[in-house]
């Protein structure tokens, strides 16, 4: 019987012809990132825990400083300092002040094909790439920097075939969060999302990101993207080459499959506050939801592509003298893109506060938290009570066209919908 594409990483990975679903399996790593979010537990354990410790490969560590970034407090500075003074002290690649975790080893680290363990949960993003991106708490991901290896109980997969197109003004993000909604928040629990077919290819890496992102909130243990010439280009296009493809075999064993006609998804708004609470756009608008807040960023929809969206509609507009709207690119990278294409000016010059590349606002801990019983629309991940702030507060998830038109309009609605 074939494999799936997560079955044959993580074959490589072990040394194995073959893998099987329920298979526990001994891996080799290719790389492992850690954030300012665990980072500083990770090194009181290294440094209080283990006898005669070590670090297996710095080579294959990366530390990103970006949920708390800067420090907002006295605690969190010395949380960096820890992360700063290891990271030197053993020769480990830090980031600091250069964007989202995710974002940063998209643009340059994960090749196709590879295994990686990230401290954190939506490492899955990097399946965007063909990669088999996990998240791990910070013991197992100690386990692995000291060793350079770790253990794998193989997920089943279930596979998505994608067709056709979306239709204008609607985006990656409605279509995971159709999904989501369809399966619910536990349809993939330990699972491999495989994502195929002529609309998946058809997709950017951008937009292949996006849905990849996400599959950790179905559940997922990874989401894969199957791999075309799209992730040659580029992977060469931020300065690499390398990895393999790997795609699955006709006769591959699926837990499930589905199929989704593209043209048929429409613009999202999930209510609070879980991700699995789907409703259109339509059904929100009509609702006029008042909002307080608005913020386009994350390590989901924060990229050049969602701020020209919302520039888009920004441009010759002003946001609500009533709302607050936040914009965080997703790296220091694409900031610079929308500088020099002018999309900063007409956010600012619209009323947005631009914030440094970071966590911002999805993290709720650091940059625009909102009070007691506020509404936040939001391009973030999660909208879990009191995770952007107060626990008596409502967050909304939508694309960035959705959030930038809320803005100017005062309650939660689509461009069409403004003057």
């Amino acid at each position: 019987m074939g494999m799936t594409i997560g079955e044959k990483i993580i074959a490589r990975a072990a040394g194995q012809t073959s893998v099987r679903p329920g298979d526990i399996h001994t891996v080799t790593l290719d790389r492992m990132m850690s954030n300012d979010g665990t980072t500083h537990l990770t090194v009181d354990m290294y440094n209080n825990k283990l006898k005669n410790p070590r670090v297996a490969d710095p080579d294959k560590v990366v530390f990103i400083m970006d949920h708390n970034v800067p420090a907002e407090n006295p605690k969190t500075a010395e949380a960096h300092k820890k992360m700063r003074n290891f990271a030197r002290e053993h020769g480990i690649r830090l980031y600091e002040g250069q964007g989202v975790c995710h974002q940063i080893m998209m643009e340059d680290y994960v090749c196709p094909g590879e295994l990686i363990f990230g401290a954190d949960s939506h490492t899955t993003t990097y399946g965007a790439l063909g990669a088999f991106g996990t998240g791990v708490g910070c013991t197992d991901f100690l386990y692995a920097m000291v060793t350079g290896r770790s253990w794998v109980l193989v997920p089943e997969t279930i596979r998505f075939n994608l067709h056709g197109r979306l239709r204008e003004g609607v985006y990656p993000r409605d279509l995971i969060l159709t999904i989501i909604g369809d399966i619910g928040a536990n349809g993939a629990n330990y699972k491999i999302m495989e994502f195929a077919g002529d609309g998946e290819h058809a997709m950017s890496i951008h937009d292949r990101t996006v849905l990849c992102n996400l599959t950790v909130e179905a559940g997922a243990k990874a989401g894969i993207c199957e791999p075309d010439e799209k992730v040659t280009e580029y992977c060469r296009e931020h300065g690499r080459e390398g990895g393999t493809f790997f795609v699955s075999d006709p006769d591959a064993s699926f837990a499930a499959v589905y199929d989704y006609d593209l043209s048929k998804i429409e613009p999202v708004c999930v209510r609070p506050d879980f991700v699995d609470n789907y409703a259109t756009r339509a059904e929100i608008e009509a609702e006029h939801v008042v909002i307080n807040e608005a913020f386009i960023g994350s390590c989901n929809n924060g990229r050049i592509d969602e701020l020209r969206q919302a520039a888009a509609v920004l441009k010759g507009r002003k946001v609500h003298p009533l709302v607050r709207l936040l914009v965080a690119p997703a790296s220091r990278a694409v900031y610079l893109q929308a500088l020099r294409e002018g999309i900063l000016a007409d956010l600012i010059e619209a009323g947005a506060m631009m914030m440094n590349p970071n966590c911002s606002v999805c993290w709720g801990s650091c940059q625009g938290v909102i009070g007691e019983n506020e509404v936040l629309v939001t391009t973030g991940t999660r909208n879990f009570k009191g995770r952007s702030g107060a626990a008596s507060s409502r967050v909304y998830m939508a694309n960035a066209e959705t959030c930038a038109a809320s803005a100017v309009a005062g309650y939660i609605c689509g461009p069409d919908s403004l003057d």
